[in-house]
């Protein structure tokens, strides 16, 4: 379960690493136009600027339209005028016309130009122009004149020279019911259109120097609108960084405010449920990386996402060569095997690696399922675990038995045949009977021996034997045993038997004091059994050389006999238990064959090791090395 958590993790680990992955900052003129605040600044000024257009060109048109309507009534010629007019056009003649000129030459208005009075028949009666005198008395050619003269309504319209803007208003002159003739007034608008355009002028001043302002306001209020968004969106990025220090500043309690608010709550569970994660990550990370199991995960098509340390060290991979290869490959299967097959069997196995070296491994691979919520197999999990050891243990102890059960069978069997043949009355044959309990007596003791070093190697795994060191002076330890030998030997000699085997024992211990610290009865055994290894196997006549050296931090003891030697290929087995190169010689002198065993286990608890050296006709050295610490001269200990 923690490690699906733990790959859970790590999927969302990837997930927020790519939601991370952002494109460059875009340009300042970019970033200006995609700025919120800048949208909202043009925004109210746009909305300001279409506002004021829309009222200056209502109050232009307006404006243009009054001026024009005051204009229109100012050149009006009064009532008393026209009737002078009308009264002087019925009369006709010249004084009439004079009468006429003097009328409209003495009407005094500065924004009227020219005046024309028309007769009923389109004839000039009179004009205010003294420069047109000679038109007096000339037919008119202007056909709005004739148009007011044969409608009888008052025409006023606006005219564009190249000397500038007239309004034109054409009156029609009635007596009673008759159309007696037409008064035309032209006046400039210079005045009013210059007016107007200054009025515009202000106007547009006014608006552009309100766009300024509006400007300017718009930027600080955007600003200050935009300014809670942009702290939140500085504080999301920060957040997606994994950064969670800093808080969105409240600045009022509206929408901006709550959303502030709820930002920073959100941010501080976001930072509460990474750091949950993150530890819980870390943990099950530190879990993995110390398994002595070795883990190794896989997607749903079996190939390998995810592999700790201890599966690396077992497969001998690294997990970047690992990664994305089908889990079979991995685990060195055959083609047999294929990935889908592992996963959706999930049968256990056993893995060798390094098949027939000394390096081999064997183990024990185990297939477990990733489901998700919905039921989706996502993936497996292989757990691999060493059982080579165990293994191992489990053929020795196969072996032991075997071993314990073939060497007390053969001297039970010969005790029991020997016992049978007496008890059916050998033992009454006086030259028979004593042989018999002499082969009884010596396969009794072989197995008495057998079992106690059995015993003795039982007492050595549980840990039950203790040691009992004591410094000693390691060359008088050994020559102390060899003078037994060579007493043994004085001994054999001066009995002079048929069946005693004549050897010499050459010593080369020098004559250095080296002090060690050791059990001195178990490493009298270790010895003891060599040295009689080294007799049984000497040809009579031979000669066993027993040489103590010190090298460094440790003293190496050699004993070296001229025997037959151990085959090569034997030399890693002669420390096994029951083990002997010469089987029918071994058990003909009596050897159980745990002997070299228990010098192992007893050189092993000194800290020091035990091997051999062998060709087959030449011999055997074995080399006992021990632990050794000079020591200074004023250093005194006792001798033992």
């Amino acid at each position: 379960m923690a490690f699906f958590m733990w790959m859970d993790l790590m999927e969302k680990e990837k997930k927020a690493k790519r939601a991370k992955k952002r494109p460059g900052k875009p340009g300042l003129m970019r970033r200006l136009v995609s700025s919120i605040q800048t949208k909202i600044a043009l925004i109210f000024m746009l909305l300001l600027l279409a506002t004021i257009e829309i009222i200056g060109a209502y109050f232009t048109r307006q404006m243009e339209q009054t001026s024009i309507d005051n204009f229109q009534t100012t050149i009006q010629l009064q009532t008393i005028v026209t009737d002078q007019l009308t009264n002087q056009l019925v009369k006709n003649g010249k004084s009439a016309d004079r009468k006429m000129n003097q009328i409209i030459t003495d009407y005094s208005n500065d924004a009227i130009s020219e005046i024309q009075v028309v007769d009923s028949k389109n004839v000039i009666r009179a004009v205010s122009n003294l420069n047109d005198k000679n038109r007096v008395g000339q037919l008119s050619n202007n056909g709005d004149i004739r148009e007011v003269i044969n409608t009888g309504q008052q025409k006023t319209l606006v005219t564009s020279t190249q000397k500038g803007s007239f309004m034109v208003q054409i009156v029609p002159l009635t007596s009673g019911t008759n159309i007696v003739g037409a008064v035309y007034v032209k006046a400039s608008m210079a005045d009013v259109f210059n007016n107007l355009r200054n009025v515009s002028m202000m106007f547009l001043t006014a608006s552009l120097l309100a766009v300024v302002v509006a400007a300017i306001a718009s930027m600080f209020i955007s600003r200050a609108i935009t300014r809670p968004i942009e702290e939140l969106r500085q504080q999301a990025i920060q957040v997606a960084d994994g950064d969670y220090s800093t808080q969105v500043k409240i600045y009022s309690n509206d929408e901006l405010g709550q959303l502030g608010a709820a930002f920073n709550t959100l941010s501080a569970k976001i930072e509460r449920s990474n750091e949950q994660s993150e530890s819980e990550r870390r943990r099950l990370d530190s879990v993995l990386s110390h398994m002595t199991d070795g883990v190794i995960a896989t997607d749903r098509h079996g190939n390998v996402s995810i592999m700790n340390q201890m599966a690396q060290d077992f497969l001998n991979i690294k997990a970047d060569d690992a990664i994305n290869r089908p889990i079979s490959q991995v685990l060195g299967l055959g083609e047999e095997y294929t990935s889908q097959d592992l996963i959706s069997n999930q049968s256990d196995m056993q893995v060798t690696v390094n098949a027939g070296t000394d390096d081999e491994m064997i183990l024990h691979a185990s297939f477990t399922l990733i489901k998700r919520v919905t039921g989706f197999v996502s993936g497996a999990v292989c757990v691999l675990h060493d059982v080579t050891e165990q293994i191992k243990n489990e053929d020795e102890q196969r072996q032991f038995v075997s071993n314990v059960s073939h060497e007390l069978r053969t001297p039970l069997t010969s005790v029991r045949a020997y016992i049978e043949a007496l008890n059916e009355g050998a033992w009454k044959d006086p030259e028979i009977a004593p042989q018999f309990l002499e082969v009884t007596q010596k396969e009794t003791e072989r197995m008495i021996r057998m079992v106690n070093d059995l015993l003795v190697l039982s007492r050595m795994d549980r840990g039950a034997t203790k040691l009992e060191p004591e410094w000693v002076n390691f060359t008088d330890f050994v020559g102390h045993l060899l003078n037994r030998f060579d007493m043994i030997v004085e001994h054999d000699q001066g009995e002079a038997q048929s069946d005693t085997k004549e050897y010499a024992i050459k010593r080369d211990l020098g004559n250095q004091a080296l002090w060690v610290e050791i059990d001195t009865d178990q490493m009298m055994r270790v010895i003891d059994n060599i040295m009689n290894n080294a007799i049984k196997y000497s040809p009579d006549g031979g000669t066993i050389t027993v040489r103590l050296t010190q090298n460094q931090n440790q003293i190496l003891l050699s004993i070296s006999d001229q025997g037959l030697g151990i085959p090569r290929k034997d030399l890693g087995k002669i420390f096994d238990r029951f083990y002997r190169a010469d089987k029918a010689r071994s058990r003909a002198q009596g050897g159980t064959g745990l002997g070299l065993a228990i010098a192992k286990e007893i050189v092993t608890a000194h800290g020091g090791r035990i091997w051999a050296d062998s060709r087959e006709g030449h011999g055997s050295t074995f080399y006992i090395s021990l632990p050794y610490e000079p020591m200074d001269e004023e250093d005194e200990w006792d001798e033992v």
